[in-house]
């Protein structure tokens, strides 16, 4: 049995079909905008897809290595998946400068994973690029998906990560780090950095303050939150 996504041929023939098959329906869409937001849709399918295919590789291979008799190491084959859901970031290109700057800021992250793959055909004479890059990045033991694939999607509010910080000293670490260097400010405690991903600093006490049993304390830390910008603990007591 050959293994799933085993060769790069094999992978470019089963998306050089699903291209195929896709694009034939492009023409038949009137308007030149639906077919630009087809492509899109096809972009990320495919990229998607290739990136779970990085992964069922790199998984079989580390899987091929193992004893199978042994039980011991049969646990060890079922914990190669970490996490169930994985955040993917998509940027407009060059996956690994995007992960050199947050493990600037991270310091406990580590770059796990670094492809580069070539457009089919197909896909550039919808208006893709000749290439594109995906890396994962580790970072508060979280594994995060780059797509470093052309300018098609930014990022907005709707989406933050929150920084949980133990005091006032790591929430101006982070807080200056993501904001330098083309990042901005924002209020009640939120930033974005410069790729524009919206980060929420948050003391941990801050927790405390507004879902404290003394209606006192959580009206004045409420209020007082919604006069800074980054949150400062000593105001809001």
């Amino acid at each position: 049995m050959v293994r799933p996504c085993s060769k790069r041929q094999q992978e470019w023939e089963r998306y050089g079909q699903f291209l195929s098959a896709s694009t034939n329906l492009l023409p038949t869409l009137k308007n030149n905008k639906m077919k630009k937001y087809s492509f899109k849709f096809i972009t990320v399918l495919l990229i998607v897809n290739l990136m779970g295919c990085g992964n069922s590789q790199q998984n079989s291979d580390k899987n091929s290595k193992i004893d199978t008799t042994s039980n011991q190491n049969l646990a060890k084959k079922d914990d190669t998946i970490k996490q169930k859901i994985t955040p993917s970031l998509w940027v407009d290109k060059d996956a690994k400068a995007v992960v050199d700057y947050y493990l600037s800021i991270f310091k406990d992250g580590k770059m796990k994973e670094y492809r580069q793959y070539k457009n089919p055909p197909e896909a550039k004479e919808q208006g893709g690029q000749d290439s594109f890059e995906t890396a994962v990045m580790e970072i508060g033991d979280i594994e995060f998906n780059i797509l470093a694939a052309g300018p098609y999607f930014k990022f907005n509010e709707s989406v933050s990560f929150v920084i949980n910080c133990k005091d006032q000293a790591e929430v101006d670490y982070y807080w200056n780090a993501l904001t330098a260097n083309g990042g901005q400010e924002s209020y009640c405690g939120w930033c974005k950095d410069k790729y524009g991903l919206s980060w929420q600093v948050v003391p941990v006490e801050y927790f405390n303050l507004i879902n404290s049993d003394d209606p006192k304390v959580r009206e004045k830390a409420m209020r007082n939150t919604l006069k800074q910008k980054k949150l400062i603990l000593s105001e809001l007591k």
